[in-house]
């Protein structure tokens, strides 16, 4: 067994059958009928038996049998505080284009870690390379129907993608999504591109390899996100790779929706999409609504900010009143690649008497980008075009920028040491529901 810890218990929901027990904060999980959990993965599977046996921990390290009855779907009510239990799977690639080397040292560690593992993709979403796994994670992949897993191919002709990735095993792409298309196994896939290395034929040559995929009732590569590579003032001057620039941006537009027309006839679905920064990079007009269908590749920002915009006029016509009183005045911080996009928005909140809100659309100083996205406006940022400026009475903070869970940016400066150099308050906002109540609503500011 590789590093196995008990599974740390953070959270016991009320009314759960774990409080009717009465499993604590800070207890953990050693066992479920006589299995070690891995991970999250583990411990949803375990825990649908009917009869369970749990060996449990407590905080004073005192060994508990747990005897449990319950229906087949009923959850214990648990949450923990990590999703693996053992080691994370981490990456063994040196790919060029990666945001964990290109950012300055120093930080907290866990900007550091360069995870490359199937279950936090499968639970989250986030993208792994599928060159770091043993046969027996693919074994547990296919038992456990671990699907869909989120890929970054980058490039299907293997001597394009060893030089991407700089892994000899990255070669065998091709090879591993027939083994998925085997096992009626889906993927949804990414491609980074970099200007002069996977571009043009080459990203034809991919694109069109991966919508052969696309094929029966279980499509192996259900989607495909083309993304443009985003580089630091902090990545190494060796890594080759060169800026987007607006002509190349334009470039890949007219590519890319050449090639998803024809995936379109043939398939039934675009199959590949753009994401929202090469429209912003080309200052062209983002796809209308109908063309992201079902929004396969929302976390990817492909259809972000036509979504966000649809999500907020919708609650906007619930929650936005005619006036407010007393007036209102507050600073909207965004990423300067959205400043266009979001002026509907903008016009819609300042249409309400009474409350006015300016939006200070920003470029990452930080990361020496002149086009920034929201999500990665730091503290330093804010504090650097901010300071000075009347403010309102608040700055209204998007939590994208903020590390998950935490009151903590990329940089690792902390939101209540920002306001109190900033002399302000700083509301973080997470979604269009909680931008408009926070600014309609007085509690929020008492």
């Amino acid at each position: 067994m590789t590093n196995l810890h008990p599974a740390k218990i953070t959270k016991v929901l009320p009314d759960s059958i774990a409080a009717e027990i009465g499993f604590e904060v800070g207890d953990a999980i050693v066992a479920i009928n006589g299995t070690h959990p891995r991970d999250l993965i583990d411990y949803q599977f375990l825990c649908a038996d009917e009869f369970l046996e749990l060996e449990v921990l407590d905080t004073t390290g005192k060994t508990h049998h747990v005897e449990i009855e319950k229906d087949y779907d009923d959850d214990l009510g648990l949450e923990f505080e990590t999703a693996l239990f053992d080691a994370l799977i981490q990456c063994n690639n040196r790919c060029p284009f990666c945001f964990i080397d290109q950012q300055p040292p120093g930080k907290r560690s866990s900007l550091y870690f360069k995870d490359d593992d199937y279950r936090l993709s499968f639970l989250y979403g986030s993208y792994l390379t599928l060159t770091n796994l043993p046969e027996r994670e693919w074994q547990r992949i296919e038992q456990m129907r671990l699907s869909p897993l989120f890929v970054s191919v980058h490039a299907t002709e293997p001597d394009v993608r060893i030089r991407l990735l700089k892994n000899q095993r990255a070669g065998q792409i091709m090879e591993q999504l027939r083994w998925f298309q085997k096992r009626r196994l889906q993927i949804h896939a990414q491609v980074v591109v970099c200007p002069g290395i996977n571009d043009g034929q080459h990203l034809e040559q991919t694109l069109k390899d991966l919508a052969s995929f696309y094929t029966g009732d279980v499509p192996a590569v259900a989607s495909v996100a083309v993304v443009p590579v985003g580089l630091t003032r902090f990545r190494p001057q060796e890594d080759e790779l060169i800026p987007v620039t607006r002509e190349k941006a334009q470039e890949v537009i007219l590519q890319v929706r050449s090639l998803a027309k024809q995936f379109r006839q043939k398939c039934g679905s675009n199959v590949v999409w753009l994401a929202d920064e090469w429209f912003l990079i080309a200052g062209e007009e983002l796809p209308t609504e109908a063309e992201y269908e079902d929004y396969p590749q929302i976390d990817n920002g492909v259809g972000s900010i036509q979504l966000f915009i649809k999500q907020f006029a919708s609650a906007a016509a619930k929650l936005l009143p005619n006036k407010i009183s007393p007036p209102r005045k507050f600073t909207w911080v965004v990423g300067n690649a959205v400043e266009k996009a979001f002026q509907p928005i903008l016009q819609s909140l300042n249409s309400v008497e009474g409350l006015e809100v300016n939006m200070m659309a920003l470029a990452s100083d930080y990361w020496g980008q002149t086009i920034s996205v929201t999500g990665l406006l730091t503290g330093h940022d804010l504090l650097l075009y901010l300071k000075d400026k009347d403010l309102g009475e608040g700055i209204l903070l998007p939590n994208v920028m903020l590390k998950h869970g935490e009151l903590v940016f990329l940089d690792d400066v902390k939101v209540e040491d920002l306001a109190r150099q900033l002399n302000t308050k700083i509301l973080p906002v997470a979604g269009v529901e909680e931008l408009i109540t926070t600014c309609i609503t007085e509690q929020v500011l008492a």
